[in-house]
C-alpha cells in the first residue's frame, strides 16, 4: 500500500478507525479486524481513550501483542471520560497519557492527539505539557482533532514561540459530502506543513454504496436501527446517487470514489475508516486504488455539492 507522512511518521494511505471496538465489536471480533488490517498493509490504527470508555485501547493492545512495531499507533485524549477525566489541563494530560499507555500495553504512543479544543486552557500550557511527553519518549508526535483554522494557527504560533513540539496533524471530518475543511483548513495545513487526516470519509455510511435513493435502508444497517433516514440524509441521497452513477460509469464503485477522491488532496495523509469485519478491511484497502484524473476530481466535486 502507498504511504504518506505525518511529521516523522510514515503511514498507510488507508487507516483503521477503531471506534467500533468495545461497542459494535467484542474483543475477539476486534482482534480479528486488527489482524486483518495488519495483514492487508494498514499501518495506522486510530483510536481514543473515550471509545468504549477505554475498551478500544485495551482491545488494540491485546490484539497487537508482538506486532506493536508494525503499526503507527494513534490515540486521543480530552473528551470527557467522566466528570474528572476530561479537558487539556497539563495535570490531566499527564494522567491521560499514562492511562492510555497502560491500556494499549505499550511504552510509547506514535501520534497523541487532542480530541477537542479546550477553551479553558491556554495553548502554551497544552503545547508545553505535550512537549514534555515527547521529550520523555512517551509520545513521538502530537496532533489535534476538531480544531478550527484559527485554533490550529494559534497552536502553531505557540509552538514556535515556545520552541516546543508542534501539531503535525489535524483530524477533522471530511468527505465528498462534508466539505468544510476546504474552507481554509486544508490550506492552513499546507501552510504550516501539517498532515490532514479525514474521519467519517464515508459520511456515516452514505458513501458505502449500501443506501439507495428511493429504497428503504437495508435491514440491520445503522440507519435502519435508527428508524430510517433523517432529513439531512434524505437530502444527501440525491447527491449520493449522482456520485454512484459517476463512479460506475467509469468502472469503479462509490466506495472507491469516496476513498480515492480524498487521496487526491496532497495534504491528506491517511483516510481513517472503521470496519466491523475482515472483509470490510479488505474492501477499504482496495478502494484507495483509483487514480482519478484532474477532470474526474473536479467532476466528482461538482456532483457532490449539487
Amino acid at each position: 500500500m502507498d504511504t504518506r507522512s505525518i511529521g516523522s511518521l510514515r503511514v498507510s494511505v488507508v487507516g483503521l478507525g477503531c471506534n467500533n471496538f468495545g461497542n459494535k465489536l467484542d474483543e475477539r471480533a476486534s482482534i480479528e479486524v486488527v489482524h486483518a488490517a495488519l495483514d492487508a498493509g494498514i499501518t495506522l490504527l486510530d483510536t481514543a481513550d473515550i471509545y468504549a470508555k477505554g475498551r478500544s485501547e485495551e482491545f488494540i493492545g491485546r490484539a497487537l501483542g508482538t506486532r506493536r512495531n508494525e503499526v503507527i499507533l494513534a490515540t486521543k485524549f480530552g473528551k470527557p471520560m467522566d466528570e474528572t477525566r476530561r479537558g487539556s489541563h497539563p495535570d490531566y494530560i499527564r494522567r491521560a497519557v499514562e492511562d492510555s499507555l497502560r491500556r494499549l500495553g505499550t511504552d510509547y504512543i506514535d501520534l497523541y492527539q487532542v480530541h477537542e479544543f479546550d477553551e479553558a486552557v491556554p495553548a502554551d500550557d497544552v503545547l508545553g505539557a505535550l512537549d514534555d511527553l515527547v521529550r520523555a519518549g512517551k509520545v513521538r508526535e502530537i496532533g489535534c482533532s476538531n480544531y478550527t483554522v484559527a485554533q490550529v494557527r494559534d497552536a502553531d504560533a505557540s509552538a514556535k514561540k515556545l520552541g516546543s513540539a508542534r501539531f503535525v496533524s489535524v483530524q477533522n471530518e471530511y468527505s465528498l459530502l462534508e466539505r468544510e475543511p476546504e474552507r481554509g483548513m486544508l490550506d492552513e495545513c499546507a501552510r504550516i506543513g501539517a498532515a490532514f487526516v479525514p474521519y467519517y470519509p464515508l459520511a456515516a455510511g452514505l458513501l458505502t454504496g449500501k443506501y439507495r435513493l428511493g429504497e428503504a435502508p437495508p435491514a440491520g444497517s445503522k440507519v435502519a436501527r435508527k428508524g430510517g433516514f433523517d432529513d439531512v440524509q434524505r437530502a444527501r441521497l440525491a447527491r449520493v446517487e449522482e456520485l454512484r452513477v459517476f463512479a460506475e460509469s467509469r468502472g469503479h464503485t462509490l466506495l472507491e470514489l469516496a476513498f480515492s477522491w480524498l487521496l487526491t488532496k496532497p495534504v491528506v495523509a491517511s483516510v481513517i475508516a472503521g470496519a466491523t469485519t475482515p472483509a470490510q478491511v479488505a474492501a477499504n484497502v482496495r478502494a484507495a486504488g483509483w487514480k482519478l484524473s484532474e477532470d474526474e476530481v473536479r467532476a466528482a466535486a461538482r456532483a457532490s455539492v449539487r
